[in-house]
C-alpha cells in the first residue's frame, strides 16, 4: 500500500479532532499483610497495569494512585480519596486495578463503588486479574461473579483480622507485654521482645515519684520538684538512650502533670500487667471498657511495692472525690480559647479568673511555666481580659482597613471583575478544545501508524509535535484552573472581610466566631506588649501572588 505524504496527514488533521482518549486512574493499594507477597507489591501491580495498557493509546494515564500500607475493609485511603475526586472533577473516565481486592475487601462498600458512584459518573471499571471490564458486554457475568468474590475479599481481610486479634488476646492472658515500646523505667528483654526488664536509671525517678506521692505531694508539685531537679522526661530520657528516633514524639523534655498521673495510675509498676486499656474502632484507638482488661499478676520484676501503689491509689481516689464536692461555678466564655501565647516560653496561656463579692469576676491570661513546671523558667505573662480586648479589636480594625484597601484596588469593580472571570472562563474552553483536538490527532496518528498509511519517521516526528502541543494546553489549563480559583476566591474573601470590618464597626465588643475568622495567634509579653498574627493578611499575600501569575498568562 503506498504511504501518504505529510500535506496528506495535515488535511486528515480535522477528521481525527473527535476521537475520545480513556482519562484513566491506575489504582495500587498494598495492606501490611500483603507487603511479604511479592505478587502484590507496588512494583508487581504496577506493571501489570502498565503491560494491560501496551498496544492501547487510547488510555490516556492521568495519574497513578498509591495507598501503602492500607487496609481494604474501609475507604478512607488518602490516594483513594483523591482519585475519588478527581473523578468528580471530571479528570477521570475509567478506573483500573489488577483485582477486585486491590480496590477493597469489604463487600457493601465495594459494591457501591462498582455498581452505584461509577456508573453514576460514567467511570468506566478494569480489573485486569479478574479479566472484568465493565463496557465489555462479555462480561454481564460480572453481575454476579463479582458480588461474590468481593464477599471473598471481605471474609478474607476479617478472618485476617480475628487471626491477629486473637493471637494479641493470647499473648496478653499469658502475661507477655504486646506494646511497641517498654513503658518508662522499662526495657524490653533483648532475648523476648515481649518480656520486661528494669531500667535502673528511670526507675530510680519512678521510684521518687512514688515516694514523694506516698507523702501525699501532689500532682502538680511533684512535677515541680521533678523539673528543678533535672529529671528528664520519659520521651526525652528514651530519645537519648535511642528507643525513640522521630523527633516528633521526643517533646520538650520538660514533665508535666499528665505524664506523672499516668505513671502513678499504672499497675505496671508494682510488677502487674493490665492490658486491654484501648482497642481499635474503625482503624482508631479508642479507650475500652473493663469487659476488655486483661489482668495477669506478678509477670515482671516490680519497682515499688504492691501496698505502697494501693496506699498513693487511695490517697488520689478521696483527693479526687473530695474536690467534686466544692461547688464549681462555671467560666465565662473565652473567645480567645487557643490563640493566646507566651512569648518568652512559647505555651498557651491560661484562662483564670478573679472572684469578686461586690463586682464582677475578672478575668485574665496567665503563664503557667513558673507555677506549673519550674520556678523561674520563664519570665512570667499575666494580662486582663478588659485590657487584651480592646486592644486586639483596634489592631484589627486597622488591618482589616489596610488589606480592604489592597483588595478593592485588585479587584476594581463589579463589571470589570466578571469581564475577568469570563475572559478567563474562555481561554479556558479554547485551551480544553485544542487538547482535546491534540489528543485526537495522535490517537489518528496511531490508526494511521497501524494501518500502513503513515511511516514510523513520519509517526514519531507528528507524535513529538502533538504530545508538546498536549503539554501546552495542560499547562495552560492548569494556570487558568488556579487562575479562575483565585479571583473567585479573592471575591468571596473580600466580602468577608468587609462584612466583618462592619460587624467591628457596629459593636464594641469582639465575638468569638470574629475571632475565629480573623485571628491566627496573639502572643503577649511579660510587659504586655501584643504581636497579633491575623489569618487574612496571609491570605491576600497567596491570592495575590496566584492572581499576578494568571494576569501575565
Amino acid at each position: 500500500m503506498a504511504r501518504k505524504s505529510r500535506k496528506f496527514l495535515a488535511t486528515q488533521e480535522m477528521a481525527y479532532a473527535e476521537v475520545q482518549y480513556i482519562h484513566t486512574a491506575l489504582y495500587i493499594r498494598l495492606s501490611v499483610e500483603d507487603r511479604d507477597k511479592r505478587s502484590n507489591s507496588i512494583e508487581t501491580q504496577k506493571m501489570v497495569l502498565e503491560n494491560h495498557l501496551s498496544g492501547k493509546p487510547e488510555f490516556l494515564v492521568h495519574d497513578v494512585y498509591i495507598d501503602n500500607g492500607c487496609t481494604g475493609t474501609n475507604f478512607q485511603r488518602p490516594a483513594f480519596q483523591q482519585m475519588l475526586a478527581d473523578i468528580e472533577a471530571g479528570k477521570i473516565n475509567c478506573v483500573i486495578v489488577k483485582d477486585l481486592s486491590r480496590l477493597g475487601r469489604s463487600s457493601i462498600d465495594t459494591g457501591f463503588y462498582l455498581e452505584q458512584f461509577f456508573p453514576a459518573h460514567k467511570v468506566r471499571f478494569i480489573s485486569v486479574a479478574d479479566r472484568y471490564d465493565s463496557e465489555n458486554p462479555d462480561n454481564l457475568h460480572g453481575g454476579i461473579i463479582l458480588p461474590l468474590k468481593n464477599m471473598i475479599n471481605e471474609a478474607y481481610s476479617m478472618d485476617i483480622g480475628r487471626k491477629v486479634r486473637s493471637q494479641l488476646r493470647q499473648a496478653m492472658r499469658a502475661g507477655d507485654y504486646v506494646g511497641a515500646h517498654a513503658l518508662y523505667g522499662y526495657r524490653k528483654d533483648p532475648k523476648d521482645c515481649h518480656k520486661l526488664l528494669v531500667d535502673e536509671e528511670a526507675a530510680a525517678v519512678i521510684r521518687q515519684i512514688f515516694e514523694w506521692a506516698h507523702e501525699k505531694v501532689s500532682v502538680n508539685a511533684i512535677v515541680m520538684r521533678l523539673n528543678a531537679a533535672g529529671f528528664r522526661a520519659p520521651n526525652h530520657y528514651k530519645h537519648q538512650k535511642g528507643v525513640i528516633t522521630n523527633e516528633n514524639l521526643v517533646g520538650t523534655g520538660i514533665w508535666q502533670t499528665r505524664t506523672v498521673a499516668r505513671i502513678l495510675d499504672n499497675e505496671l509498676y508494682a510488677g502487674d500487667m493490665l492490658q486491654g486499656k484501648t482497642k481499635v474502632v474503625e482503624h482508631r484507638q479508642v479507650r475500652a471498657g473493663a469487659d476488655n482488661l486483661i489482668a495477669v499478676p506478678d509477670t515482671h520484676e516490680a519497682i515499688i511495692s504492691k501496698e505502697m501503689f494501693e496506699a498513693v491509689r487511695a490517697w488520689r481516689t478521696q483527693v479526687a472525690k473530695e474536690s467534686k464536692q466544692y461547688e464549681v461555678t462555671p467560666f465565662a466564655p473565652n473567645i480567645f480559647k487557643g490563640k493566646a501565647f507566651c512569648v518568652h516560653c512559647g505555651v498557651s496561656l491560661q484562662w483564670q479568673r478573679n472572684r469578686r463579692k461586690t463586682m464582677p469576676d475578672a478575668y485574665y491570661f496567665h503563664c503557667p511555666t513558673n507555677s506549673r513546671v519550674k520556678k523561674g523558667a520563664c519570665a512570667g505573662v499575666t494580662m486582663y481580659e478588659r485590657d487584651l480586648l480592646p486592644a486586639v479589636r483596634n489592631m484589627l480594625k486597622t488591618r482589616l482597613a489596610d488589606t480592604l484597601k489592597k483588595y478593592a484596588g485588585a479587584l476594581r469593580g463589579a463589571a470589570e471583575r466578571q469581564r475577568w472571570l469570563d475572559g478567563m472562563q474562555d481561554s479556558l474552553t479554547q485551551s480544553r478544545t485544542q487538547l482535546l483536538r491534540a489528543r485526537g490527532l495522535v490517537q489518528g496518528l496511531y490508526d494511521n501508524l497501524v494501518r500502513d498509511i503513515i511511516c514510523e519517521e513520519d509517526y514519531r516526528i507528528l507524535k513529538e509535535k502533538y504530545d508538546a502541543d498536549i503539554s501546552a494546553s495542560l499547562g495552560e489549563i492548569d494556570g487558568l484552573e488556579k487562575g479562575v480559583a483565585a479571583l473567585k476566591g479573592q471575591i468571596a474573601q473580600y466580602e468577608a472581610l468587609l462584612q466583618a470590618s462592619k460587624d467591628l464597626s457596629h459593636s464594641r465588643r469582639l465575638s468569638a466566631a470574629l475571632v475565629e475568622f480573623l485571628v491566627e495567634r496573639i502572643d503577649i509579653t511579660h510587659d504586655q506588649e501584643i504581636t497579633l498574627t491575623t489569618r487574612f493578611e496571609d491570605e491576600w499575600e497567596q491570592y495575590s501572588e496566584v492572581w499576578q501569575q494568571c494576569a501575565n498568562m
